[in-house]
């Protein structure tokens, strides 16, 4: 069993400052009893200019070594699995079975990844073959094909210690892309941070690669994740957490001398609209189907279904009533910090004060700093279109039923809607007209729709979208997990007239890679 050090792993070396901060046990509500650095701006730097210096020789490493340092890495992190998960039990108080599964998600992620860049065609090689005998002009050769973009900051997930962290969805795109990764680990579980970035440092050793390739720092305070956003030499970022927190970075990534693209997953209410007939055979069961979803990670979610929009009518009392219960069985659970349950208690102090708002069920009576407990409101649709505050996320086991009186209404709620993660439809057979209106809006506002299912739990596969239209992300034209996450970090290249001996090798005649695609129609080798 490694013992933890407290240390920042920085351009290869274990390294450590005379300034310090503990974890928090939100379940013991005692802190842990390793000290952690707090990174310095000298720190900052190192680390960032070690990326730097290796980005040319990680950037035009083998693709087929590259994907060898992935698996490397769901190696390494497999072998000490079980401290990890141990420790991150300490640090969130997650329960074992989810920490297990989501250790599974994030060794899968890695090799998922080492799998898609060597099928190859998330490059996007293309050749438009010269025609010197093109009239009135002789066409030239032109190539492109993606390549990385350079130096990228990771900010770990409070609510996803592994699999949204250190080595989680947004490091495996970014070192698949052939980009250094400078991860600043989220201060609620710095331990687990520390032993996951042994295994990526004991993967580098193995794969001989430079030092820089990844380096993680240590730290709680703000300034720490605005020094890495604001040094010249990171390109890009990935980020995961609050809205306040991810717009500050997301300001300072845009101000810069150099603006660089910033990915940030940023806040959903994740709406299910709840359709008549669909309603009238299963309310008792969607409802308490839906309660177990909000409650489900103690609220503690993106993908969360903070919002329900129904009818008014027996069949919305039905479900309500069965939510309610269903909710009431739920004990009061540990958060994963004092901040973010300072936070949820906060917020239903508001809802309780809104005067739109009925509340159907109070949170118990807290057990401790940490613990949570549901809570649930009811609002007429007229003032929910009339009052935007209603669309704030409180982030926890909380969530507004919104009830409409037409379905009109409902297309009204679903219009008014800002940006979301995912927007879910329950609905039978007989509903299809009601949806064939509504998902249009929908897929206008969310980027993953859902029919009769609950958006927690978030499939890692070619296909999936998490992301969508601000404040769900700072871009709707990205996502966080699936393989279409590599392109967040990879920008096109273009060769014109390049001997083919120069070229990348997805782009030469002989085109080892086997994935180029010419414009004009016809493919070389097997088709995309």
């Amino acid at each position: 069993m490694t013992s933890l050090t407290g240390q920042h792993y920085i351009a290869g070396q274990w390294v450590e400052n005379d300034d310090f901060f503990q974890s928090f046990n939100p379940k013991t509500s005692e802190h842990n009893p390793t000290r952690f650095s707090n990174a310095t701006s000298a720190q900052v730097n190192d680390a960032v200019v070690a990326a730097t210096e290796a980005a040319s020789q990680f950037a035009n490493l083998s693709i087929a070594d590259r994907a060898a340092f992935l698996r490397k890495i769901a190696d390494e992190i497999e072998v000490c699995g079980d401290q990890i998960t141990e420790t991150a039990h300490a640090e969130t108080a997650l329960p074992i079975p989810r920490l297990e599964g989501e250790r599974g998600r994030t060794l899968n992620q890695l090799r998922f990844f080492a799998n898609w860049i060597e099928e190859g065609s998330w490059l996007d090689a293309r050749i438009d073959q010269a025609d010197p005998e093109r009239t009135p002009l002789a066409k030239p050769d032109i190539r492109t094909q993606n390549q990385p973009l350079g130096p990228v900051a990771i900010f770990g997930a409070s609510n996803f210690p592994l699999a949204f962290s250190t080595a989680g969805g947004d490091t495996a795109s970014a070192l698949a892309a052939g980009c250094p990764v400078v991860v600043k680990s989220h201060p609620a579980h710095p331990g687990t941070s520390e032993l996951v970035a042994g295994a990526i440092a004991r993967a580098i050793q193995h794969c001989r690669l430079p030092a820089g390739v990844f380096s993680l720092l240590q730290g709680n305070s703000h300034s720490l994740g605005a020094a890495l956003v604001s040094h010249p030499g990171i390109k890009a970022v990935g980020f995961t957490g609050s809205l306040a927190g991810g717009r500050a970075l997301y300001d300072l990534a845009t101000r810069r001398k150099e603006p660089i693209p910033f990915f940030g997953e940023l806040g959903s209410i994740n709406p299910v609209f709840l359709l008549p007939h669909n309603l009238s055979h299963k309310a008792s069961a969607i409802g308490e189907a839906w309660a177990q979803s909000l409650t489900l990670g103690v609220g503690q979610f993106c993908t969360n279904p903070g919002v329900i929009v129904t009818l008014a009518g027996d069949n919305y009392d039905t479900f309500k009533n069965r939510a309610v219960e269903t909710l009431k069985q739920t004990s009061a659970q540990p958060m994963l910090t004092e901040q973010i349950a300072g936070h949820y208690y906060s917020g239903i102090s508001q809802l309780n004060k809104n005067p739109n708002l009925r509340c159907l069920l109070a949170p118990q009576d807290s057990v401790g700093s940490c613990f949570s407990a549901p809570a649930l409101f009811e609002c007429d649709a007229t003032n929910w279109l009339t009052d935007p505050t209603l669309q704030d996320e409180t982030f926890g086991p909380c969530a507004i039923i919104v009830v409409c009186q037409s379905v009109d209404q409902m297309l009204q709620v679903a219009t008014g809607l800002s940006g979301q993660l995912t927007a879910t439809l329950h609905m039978a057979p007989e509903d299809n007209d009601e949806a064939q209106s509504l998902i249009p809006l929908l897929s206008e506002k969310a980027g993953r729709v859902l029919i009769n299912s609950f958006p927690t739990g978030v499939e890692v596969c070619h296909s999936m979208v998490h992301g969508g239209p601000y404040p769900a992300s700072t871009n709707a034209q990205s996502t966080s997990v699936g393989t279409l996450a590599i392109r967040r970090f990879l920008r096109p290249v273009c060769y014109q007239d390049v001997p083919d001996k120069l070229l990348p090798p997805a782009l030469q005649n002989s085109n080892p890679l086997n994935i180029t695609r010419l414009i004009d129609g016809a493919y070389r080798g097997d088709a995309l």
